[in-house]
């Protein structure tokens, strides 16, 4: 099991590392986290809804994501209220006091998810929340210590020197956990370390005689590392880059107080020559090449986000001149007309008026749209040109769009779930300049960033990229980061940490 000192300190990422290293060893294996916060979420062959981190854990391991791999997701919508989900379905809006006293009536569900994995694969990767040593809520832990005592595992203790006191988190750490808990831990593990190892390692051999605990090994700090991040707290480091060079395509994507689904541009932020920026000023939008409206946990909130801070009125002023808008899922229907949400599903405010850049109104209902979809350009845009191939992905939302008759949308959807459909997807203005679609994950298609960055550097008078002078397609990064492991662990601690 993989436990931190903190939030952020890395504990998706190690999760990860450990899946393909085991899996190069010849191991089935699955991830496992109990109970996730976040509001980056994936949908399963089966349409049920887990955290995006386990279904990139699973990627890793190279099985397809289950719901057993994350049985409760929290999806925060402010104020202290989360959409509760278990086993991949919503069961309600629940405050965080309420919540807390469900716990224990959800072990159950936690412990019977754990079993399965166990029983299907040779070994299962455990991943932990915030951390251990949170006194105030370790009587209803449901995700640390309470998993590593059900399934009798080791617990390896990630920390991250880069904020620092990471040799005060660990000691801490352990002196706030009990007996039986503190004997659980058998490794620390230091992540993102820059600089020379040799000055560590003072440290390093203090903490071991001071804990009786081994370190496992110190792992470098990665920039870029092209592998999705659940945490929101990666935006920030996203929202402080560079603008773009004059020979560079630029992207600006407004961070929404509930921006969910960040991921979907990371694709984007690998390619060569493009500039992703997380944006929350109207001034910010100014100069970039395509802004664009992610998707949101609560529509009506951050739309009246966007009013108060001045940016759906400098939206509206781009898209009136031509300038390139695109909207994913929440941010497809803020920019329509009106927003209906008589049973407030997503929050207080029963309806709201849209940016009116698209010819779709959008009704909620209780019912909650998760499904994995295959669709095909319908509509020739900045998405996708005549001849374009199939595009996956996947639909998250609780509101329906209901376009007016004639008007244009992006993508047909031909397959959700693997069931067969027609279903014409979002909406496209009349002169193209804007483009709203409800599937997340389009830009993992090769075929909608090609026509997407051509159309760009088109637009901005650049060249287009020369296939012959492109570079050669980036070494898989989960194979980057089990060889990075196997160089920076010691590897027969970490087998003996995994034996029964």
């Amino acid at each position: 099991m993989v436990q931190g000192t903190a939030s952020s300190v890395g504990k998706s990422i190690v999760t990860s590392a450990l899946c393909r290293l085991f899996r190069q060893e010849g191991l089935s294996v699955a991830p496992f986290k109990a109970q996730n916060m976040a509001l980056n979420a994936y949908v399963t062959a089966d349409g049920g809804e887990i955290g995006r981190a386990q279904a990139v854990q699973a990627q890793a391991a190279g099985i397809a994501p289950t719901v057993d791999m994350n049985p409760i997701l929290l999806k925060p919508e402010g104020h202290s209220r989360s959409q509760v989900i278990v086993m991949g379905r919503p069961i309600g809006s629940i405050g965080a006091a309420d919540y807390h006293t469900r716990k224990p009536d959800l072990r159950d569900v936690v412990l019977q998810s754990l079993e399965r994995l166990r029983a299907a694969h040779d070994i299962v990767v455990i991943e932990g929340a915030g951390s251990p040593a949170e006194v105030n809520l370790k009587d209803r832990d449901l995700v640390n210590m309470f998993v590593a005592t059900a399934a009798d595992c080791k617990v390896i203790l990630v920390g991250d020197i880069d904020r620092g006191g990471v040799f005060a988190a660990f000691v801490g750490t352990l002196e706030l956990l009990e007996p039986d808990e503190r004997a659980r831990v058998g490794a620390f593990l230091i992540n993102k370390f820059r600089g020379d190892l040799t000055l560590l390692e003072p440290g390093l051999r203090f903490l071991e005689a001071r804990t009786a605990v081994p370190v496992l090994g110190v792992l470098p700090y990665l920039p870029d590392l092209r592998i999705a991040d659940e945490d929101s707290v990666s935006l920030d480091e996203r929202a402080r880059r560079r603008r773009a060079r004059e020979d560079e395509i630029e992207i600006a994507v407004v961070r929404f107080p509930l921006t969910s689904n960040h991921d979907d541009f990371l694709p984007l932020e690998s390619e060569r020559g493009v500039v992703v920026r997380f944006v929350e000023r109207a001034g910010d939008l100014e100069g970039a090449d395509l802004v664009v409206l992610p998707g949101s946990k609560s529509t009506t909130t951050d739309l009246r986000w966007l009013r108060e801070r001045g940016i759906a009125e400098a939206i509206v002023a781009r898209a009136r001149r031509g300038g390139l808008v695109l909207g994913v899922c929440g941010g497809c229907q803020m920019l329509g007309g009106r927003i209906d949400d008589p049973d407030a599903v997503e929050s207080g405010d029963r309806a709201a008026e849209g940016l009116g850049l698209l010819s779709v109104t959008t009704r909620f209902s209780p019912h909650k749209r998760t499904t994995q979809v295959r669709a095909r350009p319908l509509t020739a845009t900045f998405l996708s040109a005549a001849g374009s191939g199939e595009a996956t992905g996947y639909e998250i939302h609780m509101g329906r769009l209901e376009r007016a008759e004639g008007s244009a949308g992006p993508f047909v959807i031909h397959s959700r779930n693997a069931a067969a459909t027609s279903d014409v997807d979002g909406a496209v203005s009349p002169d193209g300049a804007v483009v709203g679609t409800m599937i997340h994950g389009l830009f993992d298609n090769a075929d909608v960033r090609r026509v997407l960055l051509a159309t760009l550097r088109r637009r901005k008078g650049l060249s287009p990229v020369d296939p012959a002078t492109e570079p050669a397609p980036p070494a898989d990064e989960f194979d980057r980061l089990a060889a990075m492991l196997r160089e920076r662990i010691d590897l027969s601690l970490l087998h003996r940490l995994c034996e029964p």
